[in-house]
């Protein structure tokens, strides 16, 4: 594999595909300014921005080393803090954070130095306030308030890729790799995803590795064959059309955030939660999906509006609603040799009522207690029909029958939602764990219903948030 650091070409040769960007980083190349953290990809310490080729631009994006497997950065590009050193000064932004005391202990300055160089130089994702680029960086002494001020003040850092540019375009291509009985490929097209799952039906498909990347930093798997999907260019596609948006399954969330968010806003309020940006620069919409995960943010949303996903093998495509993919906890609708190739999602018509939320210990980078997805069909004040999704309650994302049918042909009433929640504890049997207990989960769950009537009154949003919480 070849990729650049600070313009200068590194080639390896048998690279373990479990092998982290941060340990080659830190422990190889000696970039001991990217730091580990947590290893999972929550703190943002190992911030990097790693760079592809996009048409006459390098796109360089944050993303965090921790869970990025080397074998991901093959024809890219990569800048650490050591990389912003010129002739012993500072970038604008260093100056700032140094001059106002936006760091103490120093152990979380790099990473936040990176996202927010990414931001000067309009990395993607990066056009958003300063506090959701750094929102998956942590720090445990300012308070933050500098290292704000700092990233408000820093200005637009004009930086000459050109020379980047060049380089890897003449490292582009395919690569693949064999390290002590582990294999792994980076395929380049859906066609060459497809031939390699047929020959290797047991690999472990990894697109953005957010949670693939855990199982080996804190689960300690061996993963033994890996396809990576991150250079695959047709499965990061976005069609809109006026009856749908269709997206491709390795689309970045980062990359769909705007999409979606036309769609209809509070999908896009709910990508803007999904991890930090790093996180959203490496997670696929896809893999949030293929993972199966009960608590995931994407697939109850998805699920509410209706939306089908389309599996691909070697032997053809076949399509389904999403909601049959989830067949039980860890278990998917996915045959041998199939991967998840794209997902659409219907638009909603003038008649939709629709409420997203996502309910977390912490507003920003937390993972969902509950995820609460509504679609309803309104016409002359009647509900005509009815889809509710919730993730974080039950074994997989699983839709609720008995309150569905419970607001079926009934008024748009507060009465009627009322009514609508209390079926939902006829619904689902939650958990009790660490982000709440099965009474939380379904009070919470029947409030979100309450919302959704309080939102269509026009309540404003200070008090809306309060009053679904006291119901």
């Amino acid at each position: 594999m070849t990729f650049l650091l600070d313009g200068r070409t590194v080639e390896l040769d048998r690279v373990d595909p479990r092998a982290t960007v941060l340990d080659h980083l830190r422990y190889t190349m000696r970039r001991t300014g990217t730091k580990e953290g947590c290893a999972e990809g929550d703190c943002g310490a190992c911030t990097v921005l790693v760079g592809s080729p996009e048409g006459n631009a390098v796109a360089w994006r944050a993303v965090n080393a921790c869970i990025q497997f080397l074998p991901m950065l093959h024809g890219k590009a990569v800048m650490t803090v050591e990389s912003l050193k010129t002739a012993d000064t500072l970038t604008p932004l260093q100056e700032t954070m140094a001059c106002n005391g936006s760091s103490q202990c120093g152990f979380c300055t790099p990473g936040f130095v990176m996202s927010l160089h990414g931001r000067s130089i309009g990395a993607r994702g990066s056009d958003l306030p300063v506090a959701d680029v750094i929102a998956g960086n942590l720090c445990r002494c300012t308070g933050y308030g500098p290292i704000l001020a700092a990233g408000e003040g820093a200005g637009p850092y004009p930086q000459d890729d050109a020379a980047t540019l060049s380089a890897l375009k003449a490292i582009a291509g395919g690569a693949s790799g064999e390290w002590q009985g582990r294999r792994w490929f980076a395929p380049h097209t859906a066609e060459e995803v497809a031939t390699l799952l047929a020959e290797h039906p047991d690999a472990c498909l990894v697109a953005g590795a957010t949670d693939v990347g855990l199982w080996v930093t804190k689960g300690l798997r061996t993963l033994d064959t890996v396809i990576f999907l991150g250079d695959v260019g047709d499965l990061q596609t976005v069609e809109e059309t006026a009856d749908a948006l269709t997206l491709g399954a390795g689309l970045r969330y980062a990359d769909a955030h705007a999409a979606m968010a036309r769609l209809h806003p509070d999908l896009g309020e709910l990508v803007r939660r999904i991890g930090g940006l790093q996180v959203r620069n490496a997670g696929t919409v896809g893999g949030n999906i293929a993972n199966g995960s009960p608590i995931g943010d994407g697939p109850p949303a998805l699920i509410a509006l209706g939306a089908e996903l389309t599996l691909r093998s070697a032997g053809g495509r076949r399509t389904m609603p999403l909601e049959d993919y989830f067949v039980a906890y860890g278990k998917q609708d996915r045959a041998p040799g199939e991967f998840v190739e794209s997902v659409r999602i219907p638009r909603p018509g003038p008649d939709a009522v629709i409420h997203i939320a996502k309910l977390s210990r912490r507003f920003d980078s937390d993972i969902s207690a509950v995820c609460g997805a509504f679609f309803l069909d309104v016409k002359d004040g009647v509900i005509e029909f009815a889809r509710i999704a919730f993730g974080g309650m039950a074994a997989t994302p699983k839709r609720a029958g008995a309150c569905e049918a419970a607001l079926l042909g009934q008024p748009f009433t507060q009465a009627t939602l009322m009514a609508a929640a209390e079926a939902l504890r006829g619904d689902y049997q939650p958990l009790t764990d660490v982000r709440g207990s099965a009474d939380y989960r379904l009070n919470v769950a029947a409030g979100l219903l309450r919302r959704l009537w309080l939102r269509t009154q026009g309540v404003p949003v200070s008090v809306l948030d309060m009053e679904a919480l006291d119901g």
